[in-house]
């Protein structure tokens, strides 16, 4: 998809140019050009895969106002890793130490750029399907699957993030301020995400990873049938098996190439950047690597001590590849920059780190095995499934070869909790499944008290960014203690 990406650059930028603050639609303004532009089948195309840079989002480098920067999923770790028992900011300065110390306000300007990132993504899928007609007819079921799934992608991250949110599925005027303001119930929202990745699930095949697919609606679903209020344990598990039986992923026998050889078997679906492209490259990577090359970065995803000695005692093969440390201090090991080797001269490292191209791995089959495992568990607190049993131990096979095969005759959901955590370290995993085990508030409150912050239950929702209040002119209204 990368090569694909250019044709999308000028266009976004042809297409954004006039927009208004009201980034949940800010098209109308640009309507008749946008009329002018989508003429054949290539438009539509190259207006799909702008969607995905919609979530690739900008790297820092090109960024003069970090409030208007929308860095798609680059800010993710902060609202999510940050927030847990894994890991934290180095520093206790700015906005983006908030997030570990559970101090985040309305005026967080990675929260708010976070927020605006997702609606960029459901505004771009929204816009796609108003033209959906302009493309040639054996394409456009392929093209609203698409563009669905990355919407309903979008709406899962925020549902469980900020809760009841604005419900826009499709272009409305700017001047229609009850649809683009009124925060509507989770329950609606998960309905409308269920909708979406099921007419995913039906038209999409297995041709891509770095674009939505049936594995990766299929994998979404599942964990959005996890998740949702009233969980729907059988279809997840259904779901699971059907990625499972397809026989097309499987994991990477070395846990290295996971992360250094992309889009392997093991991946079911990664957002990609372009090493050494400021315009295509990310730099979030650089950004937990501080004291390797000191001076780089501010230091964020330091490693909590309570998860290494998970690790110790849970990691196994994992351990190493997950984390490291240097000078003291235990940073993340699983993104570094294109792969580089801290203790090689020259500084392999080198002026660009901030323009690395480690793709994002949003969905890999390690997730999909333990989900079902978790599936099997149900409202229940241990499963001895047979298949169950047969997924977690592939994943244990793999992190302690040395004893494999490593015979389980049950696993409990405090296990698989663990399991979770080191298998998954670091790739904003642990937030959404502490909610989604019923244990945060429990985790969190321990967590807090060892490392001496103040936390409460009001911060297991992030606040409405405040400028997005201001902007529906109070019609958006704030999470209850902010």
């Amino acid at each position: 998809m990368k090569h694909i990406k250019y044709l999308v650059f000028a266009i976004t930028a042809f297409v954004l140019t006039s927009c208004s603050d009201e980034f949940l639609n800010p098209l109308p303004d640009t309507s008749v050009a946008v009329d002018a532009f989508f003429q054949s089948d290539e438009d539509v195309l190259a207006g799909v895969i702008g969607i995905y840079d919609a979530l690739q989002g900008v790297n820092e480098n090109t960024v003069t106002n970090i409030g208007t920067a929308n860095r798609g999923v680059q800010f993710e770790h902060l609202l999510t890793e940050h927030r847990t028992d894994n890991t934290r900011n180095a520093t206790l300065e700015g906005s983006k130490s908030d997030f570990h110390r559970y101090v985040v306000n309305a005026n967080n300007v990675e929260s708010e750029d976070y927020y605006a990132s997702m609606y960029e993504v459901i505004f771009r899928a929204n816009n796609i399907l108003n033209f959906i007609d302009v493309a040639d007819a054996g394409n456009r079921a392929r093209y609203t699957a698409e563009a669905k799934f990355l919407r309903a992608y979008a709406y899962f991250k925020l549902v469980r993030l900020y809760s009841d949110v604005p419900l826009v599925t499709e272009v409305v005027g700017p001047t229609d301020e009850e649809a683009l303001f009124t925060r509507i119930p989770e329950e609606q929202i998960y309905t409308q995400i269920v909708t979406d990745l099921q007419e995913a699930v039906d038209v999409l095949d297995n041709s891509f990873k770095s674009r939505a697919s049936r594995a990766s609606a299929q994998a979404l679903l599942a964990k959005v049938y996890l998740t949702q209020p009233s969980p729907n344990y059988t279809g997840a598990e259904q779901l699971c098996e059907a990625i499972i039986s397809s026989g097309n992923f499987a994991l990477e026998p070395n846990f290295y190439d996971v992360f250094y050889s992309e889009l392997n078997d093991e991946i079911i679906f990664a957002i990609q950047y372009e090493s050494g492209n400021a315009l295509e490259s990310q730099s979030f990577s650089s950004e937990f690597t501080s004291a390797i090359r000191a001076g780089r970065e501010d230091g964020q995803n330091i490693v909590n001590d309570n998860l290494i000695t998970d690790f110790v005692a849970f990691g196994g093969a994992r351990t190493a590849i997950s984390y490291t440390t240097v000078n003291g201090s235990n940073e993340v090991a699983k993104f570094f920059p294109d792969g580089f080797d801290s203790t090689a001269e020259p500084d392999p490292y080198g002026p660009n780190a901030r323009n690395a191209g480690n793709d994002y791995i949003a969905i890999r089959y390690a997730d999909v095995l333990l989900m079902h495992v978790e599936a099997a568990i149900g409202s229940g607190t241990t499963t001895s499934d047979a298949g169950a049993l047969v997924s977690f131990q592939m994943i244990r096979d793999r992190a302690f070869p040395e004893t494999a095969p490593n015979i389980i005759s049950s696993v409990s959901k405090q296990e698989l909790l663990v399991e979770r955590r080191v298998e998954l370290a670091f790739e904003n995993q642990r937030w959404f499944d502490l909610l989604r085990f019923g244990v945060a508030d429990e985790v969190l409150t321990a967590h807090a008290a060892e490392m001496g912050y103040i936390y409460n239950s009001r911060a297991l929702l992030l606040p409405i960014p405040a400028r997005e209040i201001n902007i529906s002119k109070g019609l958006l209204t704030q999470n209850p203690g902010y």
